[in-house]
């Protein structure tokens, strides 16, 4: 039962990776006009972070319904969680000071993912 947490956890990343995804030509467009070398690197961010999200929460369901529950799922669950603390710290320094919705949402969303982690890796 204690799962449930990571399982929610780990749904709300692959939702917040793929709505990171979806919308990236877009996104990038709306920077225009950039030169290509610019346009690429975006995108690749954009891209990346999305990856890293949907990758931290397959892995953390995938550990949750597959491994064990012990001392070494507490050790991942703690890892991802101080790793999104440091995407949500840099996202309040850097996307959240934009008038962008999705940027200052964003930190709050990674930080109770984050809470759900940890508060099951205490349990």
């Amino acid at each position: 039962m204690t799962n449930v947490l990571v399982y929610a956890a780990g749904a709300m990343l692959i939702v917040w990776g793929a709505a990171h995804l979806a919308p990236t030509v877009k996104i990038v467009s709306s920077f225009e006009p950039i030169s290509t070398d610019n346009r690429r690197i975006l995108t690749m961010e954009w891209i990346a972070e999305g990856i890293v999200h949907i990758s931290i929460g397959a892995i953390a369901i995938f550990v949750a319904a597959f491994g064990d529950s012990g001392a070494t799922a507490d050790l991942i669950y703690r890892c991802f969680a101080g790793l999104l603390l440091v995407i949500a710290a840099l996202t309040t320094f850097t996307g959240a000071r934009t008038p962008v919705i999705w940027f200052k949402i964003c930190p709050f969303l990674l930080s109770g993912v984050a809470a759900l982690l940890l508060a099951r890796s205490w349990i």
